[in-house]
């Protein structure tokens, strides 16, 4: 017997978010770490506001929806917001109740800029490094190292001269018609007028140059898991030179292990890593000239072991940039991108630590 399309304007419900999400959701485990982690955060959240006035958005319930945006790709505030207002699975997560007025996308944004003058990033990073070690997750021996370019949100258009004398106003201000066929630019006389920080740069010989950024990663090899991440302005050294960095953090009474691509195989980054008691396990680039990397390395059994390991570090990227939404990156500046690349790496590393707990148990 075929049902009546009855529909009903309004109704009481007796049943709370919590009820309405199953207990198996793979989102649970997700949120009962969250919360451990926001807990510890508090003390630092009260030194971000003033004790009297208008009371804002509790940061705890801002950064559980900033993590909902990464995790359901969601690529705006706006669309944030409309899952927020009808979402019972987001309001759950968040912690609103269901007559609970959602947010405006301006007011949301404002309140983000206060949690990014106060690097809760880094620290949210931290913290969910620290569930990881409470599950012995981490190695402490064994790394991997890479980067990555990040699109920044300018268009080639607004890259120009600097210090070019002002012209006629532009016949489209919104579009403007630019022709900058047969000029020479670089990084040195040109600037983005829209992101002063992106940097104009290729991959490599056949691809298109772009105003991007570059994002760096180290990686231990037991599980996966990213322990160290930043963002710099693309350059050709940016890669070691962000990698060395990354690895004085790593500085232990024993030897370490770092693999690479043959991209890091030059003699002065050897050379600093052997002085950082870090043993280089770079491919080897032999293509056009002899090799920074020699048989005191690859006669030993482990560098192969690296060299099979240093591959899962482009799951990470690969994440980042098809469900983190930093493919090209919806933020200006470098601190911007770097507090979003860092919030990202977290939730990666959330969701690996459930999955690996799901594996194991």
């Amino acid at each position: 017997m075929r049902g009546d399309d009855r529909q009903q304007a309004g109704m009481w419900s007796y049943l709370s978010p919590e009820q309405r999400v199953p207990a198996d959701h793979p989102l649970r485990p997700i949120r009962a770490m969250v919360d451990t982690i926001l807990g510890e955060l508090s003390p630092e959240f009260a030194t971000l506001y003033s004790p009297v006035g208008r009371p804002s958005i509790p940061p705890e319930k801002l950064l559980r929806a900033l993590l909902l945006q990464v995790l359901y790709s969601t690529r705006s505030e706006r669309l944030l917001m409309e899952q927020l207002d009808y979402n019972l699975l987001f309001r759950w997560f968040v912690g609103l109740n269901m007559d609970d007025a959602v947010w405006d996308p301006t007011v949301c944004t404002k309140n983000r800029e206060r949690l990014l003058a106060g690097d809760i990033a880094q620290a949210f990073f931290t913290r969910v490094l620290a569930q990881a070690r409470q599950r012995s997750l981490l190695s402490d021996e064994h790394f991997t190292v890479d980067g990555t370019l990040i699109e920044a949100w300018a268009s080639l258009k607004s890259f120009q001269k600097k210090d070019a004398p002002s012209g006629p106003p532009p016949d489209d201000p919104g579009n403007p018609t630019v022709d900058f066929h047969g000029e020479r630019r670089s990084n040195v006389t040109h600037g983005s007028t829209t992101d002063p920080d992106a940097r104009l740069f290729r991959k490599g010989k056949g691809h298109e140059a772009k105003l991007v950024y570059q994002g760096h990663v180290l990686m231990e090899n037991r599980h996966g898991l990213a322990v160290e991440g930043c963002v710099t302005r693309a350059s050709g050294y940016g890669e070691r030179a962000a990698a060395l960095e990354m690895l004085g953090h790593r500085a232990t009474a024993g030897r370490i292990t770092v693999g690479a691509d043959k991209g890091y195989d030059t003699r002065d980054f050897v050379e600093a890593l052997r002085l950082l008691q870090v043993t280089p396990h770079v491919a080897q680039n032999t293509s056009n000239r002899s090799s920074a990397i020699d048989a005191r390395t690859t006669r030993h059994a482990g560098y192969e072991v690296s060299q099979g390991i240093r591959k899962r570090i482009e799951e990470i990227f690969g994440w980042l940039k098809t469900v983190g939404l930093l493919r090209k990156t919806r933020h200006r500046g470098r601190r911007r991108v770097s507090w979003m690349f860092l919030f990202g790496l977290a939730a990666y590393n959330l969701v690996r630590i459930r999955n690996l707990a799901e594996a194991a148990g």
